[in-house]
């Protein structure tokens, strides 16, 4: 399966090339000329500011958002009454945009990262919360009445029996959660911002740099792909008892 996906993704780009060479407009780059601009990119002090003002925002958001979405999910997904007074509210707010609420972050906590941040960790709590509620309502009862006939507490149930079942949803959370990151830092970035790849794709945009529009898009797939394998990582480490219990 692996080959069959190299081999496919080398043929889209084979093509997009001749395409291009054959005649694309100015603003459909070739792969070969997006890489090539990509590489020259990577020797300038320039897109590093910006990679690095970006990551301030979506990293501390998503470290936010997610913690909050993680330990409030899992405390709905065990405890009855905070999830009658939590669920709900949660649920009716999960289909409205967030970035809606840029708006009012700013007046709230103004126009710098601040606002921005928080508009990022509010993005990434629904998903987190939302994947670690269910894994905690998922735990098999057997596994908890186990444990309680063992003379386990309730806390030593939850970490050792709740916590383990719920994890491989909560990691499926932290994914969605990321790439939510990544998005939401991308379209604040393009309101009332002076750094960042989001500032530098629209900066790009106004001034016809399409080689520079490429160039920032490349970088925050590269990030966001990066980021994605570490958690994939970090899961397979985390859940490496079930392979071993298999």
């Amino acid at each position: 399966m692996t080959i069959a996906r190299v081999g496919l993704l080398i043929a889209v780009l084979a093509i997009w090339q001749i395409f291009w060479i054959r005649g694309l407009p100015d603003y459909a780059l070739g792969p070969v000329e997006i890489l090539r601009h990509f590489i020259a990119a990577l020797g300038t002090r320039e897109l590093y500011g910006h990679i690095v003002a970006s990551l301030l925002r979506a990293l501390p958001g998503f470290a936010i958002g997610s913690a909050l979405g993680i330990a409030l999910g899992l405390a709905a997904g065990t405890a009855r009454w905070f999830d009658q007074m939590l669920s709900p509210a949660v649920f009716t707010t999960y289909p409205v945009p967030k970035i809606v609420m840029l708006p009012l972050f700013m007046l709230w906590f103004g126009i710098g990262d601040v606002s921005k941040i928080l508009i990022i960790a509010l993005a990434c709590f629904y998903p987190t919360f939302i994947n670690a509620y269910y894994g905690a309502k998922g735990t098999p009862r057997i596994l908890v009445w186990s444990g309680l006939n063992m003379g386990a507490g309730k806390w030593r149930i939850f970490g050792r029996v709740v916590v383990p079942s719920a994890l491989p949803l909560v990691f499926a959370g932290l994914r969605v959660s990321l790439a939510l990151s990544f998005i939401v830092m991308f379209a604040t970035e393009m309101i009332n911002a002076r750094s960042g790849l989001g500032f530098l794709i629209q900066e790009a945009e106004n001034s016809l740099r399409f080689d520079l529009m490429y160039v920032s898009l490349l970088t925050i797939a590269t990030l966001g792909y990066a980021g994605d394998q570490l958690l994939q990582l970090c899961r397979r480490r985390a859940l490496a008892w079930q392979e071993t219990g298999a």
